[in-house]
This record gives C-alpha cells, sequence and structure tokens, in this order.
C-alpha cells in the first residue's frame, strides 16, 4: 500500500485513468449499431469546450509564479505540437481502419500519430500534478471526461467495418497510452525543476489550445452546424468552470 501513496505512482495512475476512459466511447456500440455522426459532432464539440477550459486553467496556475515563462510555454508548445503534426502527416496517412488487419507497420504509424495527439494530454497531467494534487487531479478528470468522444470517434470508424465492440473498446484505450508515459517524464522534469513550472503549465496548454482549433472544432463542424457547435462549446466551457468553483480551486 505504501508504493500507491508516492506522487509518481499516483500520476501514472489518474494518467492511465484518462486513457482508460477513451474506451467508455466504444460503449454504446455493445447497445447501438447506427449511431448518428451529429452524435460525435456534438461529442467534439464539448470535448472542444473541455479542453479550453482545461487550458485555461493551465495558464492561470502559470501566472501565479511566472507570466512571461508561461507566454514563453504556450509558444513553445504551439511550435512543438504544429511542426510534430505536420511531421507525421508527412510520413503519410494511417486510418484506424486499416488497423483492422494488423500491420505491425500500421500500428506504429497510428502509435506515432496518436502520441502527437496525446502529447498535450499526457504532459498537462504530468505539469498539473507537480503544481499541486488538487489541481492535478482536476485536469486529469477533464482530459479524462474530454477522451470518450475521442473514443466514440474511432469506433464508429472500426465498428461499421466489422469491428467488434469489444476490439474497439481495446484500440481506443490503445490510442491514449501515451498519455500516461507522457505524463511520467514531465511531472519528474518539473518536479527536479520547479521554476520551470509556469514554462510546462504555458506548454500544456498551447499545444491543447492548437489542438482544439486545429482538430477537435473542424470535426466537429463536418458533422454539426455552426450554431449547434458554438452552443456545446460553451455548454462544456461552462461546466468545467462549474466544476472548478465547486472544487474551490
Amino acid at each position: 500500500m505504501e508504493i500507491l501513496s508516492l506522487p509518481i505512482t499516483k500520476v501514472f495512475l489518474y494518467a492511465l485513468l484518462t486513457a482508460v476512459t477513451t474506451g467508455l466511447g466504444a460503449v454504446p456500440f455493445f447497445f447501438i449499431k447506427n449511431i448518428s455522426p451529429s452524435l460525435l459532432g456534438r461529442s467534439n464539440a464539448a470535448a472542444a469546450g473541455l479542453m479550453l477550459a482545461a487550458s485555461f486553467s493551465l495558464i492561470r496556475e502559470g501566472y501565479n509564479a511566472s507570466e512571461w515563462m508561461t507566454i514563453g510555454g504556450m509558444l513553445a508548445g504551439l511550435i512543438l505540437v504544429a511542426v510534430s503534426q505536420k511531421w507525421m502527416e508527412s510520413r503519410g496517412d494511417t486510418d484506424v481502419k486499416d488497423l483492422i488487419s494488423g500491420s505491425r507497420k500500421q500500428m506504429l504509424m497510428f502509435l506515432g500519430i496518436m502520441t502527437v495527439h496525446s502529447f498535450a494530454e499526457g504532459i498537462s497531467v504530468g505539469v498539473s500534478f507537480a503544481s499541486t494534487l488538487e489541481f492535478g487531479v482536476f485536469i486529469a478528470i477533464a482530459i479524462a471526461v474530454h477522451n470518450i468522444p475521442e473514443g466514440l470517434a474511432i469506433s464508429l470508424v472500426m465498428v461499421p467495418q466489422g469491428t467488434s465492440p469489444l476490439k474497439a473498446v481495446w484500440w481506443s484505450i490503445f490510442s491514449s497510452l501515451p498519455q500516461p508515459l507522457m505524463a511520467i517524464p514531465a511531472f519528474l522534469f518539473v518536479e527536479t525543476f520547479k521554476q520551470y513550472l509556469p514554462l510546462g503549465l504555458g506548454l500544456a496548454a498551447g499545444a491543447m489550445i492548437w489542438m482544439v482549433f486545429a482538430d477537435l472544432v473542424p470535426e466537429a463542424l463536418e458533422q454539426c452546424k455552426a450554431k449547434s457547435v458554438g452552443v456545446w462549446v460553451t455548454l462544456a466551457v461552462l461546466a468545467m468552470s462549474a466544476f472548478q468553483v465547486i472544487l474551490g480551486h
């Protein structure tokens, strides 16, 4: 039981929880075969709102220590995730449905793409726990809820191709496994070099804000009207704000 009290173990377990919740996106397929694409659009819009609210929570936390270091971290996060995304795209596209055949090369490419997508979330969990336990839990919960629509998106591709809902759960969780793996080094770095905490918080925030407007919002707009997307983004931000008030953070 003593090992569970170690900070690094808590970080890993909470980050692992965020990955596991991605599998919840496949749960509806155990009961419903055909799910409306508009549901995915609204889910992506809600996920965008959660990520946006969590990003500004990270920024506010960073400002408490150093405003300019936080801003510098945001710029670094933007550059890093944008360059990484461009590099992965240059390596060729791998669709989730291609993984049904189980090709090792396709699996590695898919994992690489998901690592880029999970980069910001993993860093966010790690640096948040380096701030305070309560703030780390708050960010981990926000990212865990955000991951559910990602699992739904993966399942919407795989299940119609003949993959069982159970396998869709596994692939959804697999897609987010980089999160706990990246949370640990982020936590250890910031924990060792406390003076760079605002830089880490800003980096995570900058990367997530980019993902909101480069990935989540465009995907939501493909399935839903702009007004509907705006409503769900706003409701998600409101829900996160209320949750933060309830936690008293």
